[in-house]
């Protein structure tokens, strides 16, 4: 398995983040352990400021603009946030991932020495330095 980071800290993507916000089956119970152990500081999750954007797009379409802020305000106060800074970009622009935005979470991490990235979509992540695993593999993986 990949790794350059601490396996305890984990890059949490827009889909896991979306699954746990409005419980999409068949993800939302996955999504919900993963915070839970964040909450019990068994495992420390960040994301970055773009995710929170997406996040906000899509949570707009189902709700009121102060319903979603308020449901992002709860999220930023269970997760580290971090920055993506103009090394973190010029290492997207020059990197091989087909989806930029996908670059930029992958080196916006690897700048954070996390350890693993957990999305539902792993094959976005083809060439990701970090370990890359679904909630479900991460979660069979701490057992």
């Amino acid at each position: 398995m990949k790794s350059s980071g601490n396996m305890n800290k984990a890059f949490i993507d827009t889909d896991v983040i979306l699954d746990f916000m409005i419980a999409r089956e068949p993800f939302a119970m996955d999504a919900a352990r993963i915070f839970s152990l964040s909450e019990k500081k068994e495992i420390f999750i960040c994301t970055t400021g773009l995710v929170f954007s997406n996040a906000y797009y899509i949570l707009r379409k189902l709700g009121p603009h102060k319903k979603v802020i308020e449901k992002l305000a709860q999220l930023a106060r269970l997760v580290d946030i971090i920055g993506l800074s103009k090394t973190v970009v010029m290492h997207a622009l020059e990197s091989e991932f087909n989806d930029f935005e996908d670059a930029l979470q992958h080196y916006a991490a690897m700048s954070e020495k996390v350890g693993i990235i957990i999305t539902r979509n792993t094959k976005d992540f083809k060439y990701s330095e970090l370990a890359v695993m679904t909630p479900d593999q991460y979660l069979k993986g701490r057992l």
